[in-house]
C-alpha cells in the first residue's frame, strides 16, 4: 500500500522521525526551563557568580544541541533515502555539530569574560575590565571562528592549506605594517596590568622632559595634561622604554630642596640654625618631618648648603620653592649673613715695549666713546 508514491513502511519511518523531532523540541524546552529555574534559585541565594554566568551561557546552546540530537536521530529513521544521501547527511550533521560547538564556546567565552570584567570593575582594576577584556574577547572569538571555519572546510574536502598559508602571510604582513601600533598596544596592556601610574596621578617622563597629570590610559597612547593646560599624547611604547617618575606615589607628601651659598668665614652652625628656624616658621612646611640644612660642597665663592623640608602635597611644589627661597633670602639678610655671587678677576700683563701702543689705543677708544 502506497500513498503519494511512498509505501506505508516509509510513512511509518517518517512518522517516527516526526515524533522524535517533536520529543526533542519538548525535551529542549524542558532543559532550558530547568536551567532557568536553577539560575533563579542560585540568584535568590545570593550566588551571583561564575556558576550563574555559565548556566546562562549554556541555556540556548543546550536547546539547539538537544534539537540537533533529535534531528540526527530522526534522519537515521529515514532509511529509504538514496544511498548517496548518506554522505551528504554526514557532512550536514558534521557542519551542524561544528556550528553548535562554536555557539557553545562563543557563549562561554563571552559570558566568562563579561563576568571577569565585572569583577575587575568592582575593584581597583577597572581599567583592565574596560580596556583589556573587550580586546581579549574580540581576539579569542575571531580565532575561534577562523578555527571552526577551517575545520568545516577541511571536512567538506576543501584544501585549506593554501588558505592557512594565506592567512599566515596576511597576518605577518599586517603585523609588519602595524608594528608600531602593535608595540603601543602591547605596551598599553603592560601599563594597565602593571599599574606604574594611574589616571589623576602626576608623572614625569625623563627622556621626553614631559611632566603633568595623567588624564587617560588607552591601549595605544597615554594622555598627559601639563601644568600649562596642554595635552600631550605619548605612545605607550615610548613610555614602556622610558624612565617614568611617579610624583603621586606612594603618597602626596613631597620633599622640596634648594641650594644656598654663604660667604666663607661665616659661622656655619649659626647659618644652619638661621635657615632651619626660618623654614620651620613657615605655615606650609610639615613641622613633624625633618628640616635640614646640610653643608654639602665647597663652592668657588661660597659654602654651599642644601636646605630641604617636606610639604603635604606635590601640586604645590613650584609655589613652595618660591616661598622657600624667599624666606631663606630674607632670614639670611636679616642675620647679616652674606650670600656672595661668583666673581672673576682678570690680570692682563703688558710687555714694556707694548705699553705706549696700549696707551694710544685706550686714549683713542676713550675719545671715540
Amino acid at each position: 500500500m502506497t500513498f503519494l508514491g511512498i509505501s506505508s513502511a516509509h510513512w511509518r519511518d517518517i512518522g517516527i522521525a516526526a515524533l522524535i523531532l517533536a520529543a526533542g523540541f519538548v525535551l529542549a524546552r524542558v532543559a532550558i526551563y530547568v536551567l532557568a529555574r536553577v539560575s533563579r534559585r542560585l540568584a535568590e541565594r545570593g550566588r551571583e557568580g561564575l556558576d550563574i554566568m555559565l548556566l546562562e551561557a549554556l541555556r540556548m546552546p543546550l536547546f539547539w544541541i538537544v534539537l540537533l540530537v533529535a534531528f540526527q536521530a530522526a534522519l537515521d529513521q529515514l532509511s529509504f533515502l538514496p544511498s548517496d544521501w548518506h554522505d551528504q547527511r554526514d557532512d550536514l550533521i558534521f557542519v551542524l555539530w561544528a556550528l553548535a560547538v562554536y555557539f557553545v564556546l562563543h557563549r562561554l567565552v563571552s559570558n566568562v569574560l563579561q563576568w571577569y570584567g565585572a569583577r575587575l570593575a568592582e575593584g581597583t582594576d577597572a581599567r583592565i575590565g574596560d580596556a583589556i577584556v573587550p580586546f581579549v574577547r574580540r581576539i579569542v572569538l575571531i580565532l575561534l571562528a577562523v578555527i571552526v571555519l577551517i575545520v568545516i572546510l577541511s571536512d567538506l574536502g576543501v584544501d585549506v592549506s593554501a588558505m592557512v598559508t594565506t592567512l599566515g602571510i596576511g597576518s605577518l604582513a599586517i603585523a609588519l605594517a602595524a608594528q608600531a601600533t602593535l608595540a603601543d598596544t602591547i605596551s598599553g596592556i603592560a601599563i594597565i596590568a602593571d599599574r606604574p601610574f594611574s589616571v589623576g596621578e602626576r608623572i614625569e617622563i625623563l627622556e621626553l622632559d614631559t611632566w603633568g597629570d595623567v588624564t587617560e590610559i588607552g591601549l595605544r597612547s597615554t594622555r598627559i595634561r601639563t601644568r600649562d593646560n596642554r595635552m600631550v599624547v605619548v605612545p605607550n611604547s615610548v613610555i614602556g622604554k622610558s624612565l617614568v617618575v611617579n610624583h603621586s606615589s606612594p603618597s602626596t607628601v613631597y620633599r622640596v630642596e634648594t641650594h644656598v651659598g654663604v660667604a666663607y668665614g661665616t659661622d656655619l652652625e649659626y647659618a644652619r640654625n638661621v635657615m632651619i628656624d626660618a623654614v620651620r616658621a613657615q605655615d606650609w612646611v610639615m613641622k613633624e618631618e625633618r628640616i635640614e640644612a646640610l653643608f654639602i660642597q665647597y663652592g668657588d665663592s661660597a659654602a654651599i648648603f642644601r636646605v630641604r623640608c617636606w610639604i603635604e602635597h606635590y601640586v604645590e611644589t613650584r609655589r613652595i620653592m618660591d616661598k622657600l627661597n624667599s624666606c631663606l633670602y630674607e632670614a639670611l639678610s636679616e642675620a647679616g649673613i652674606s650670600m656672595p655671587f661668583p666673581t672673576q678677576t682678570i690680570y692682563h700683563r703688558v710687555a714694556p715695549g707694548d705699553r705706549e701702543g696700549l696707551v694710544t689705543v685706550l686714549r683713542q677708544a676713550d675719545r671715540d666713546r
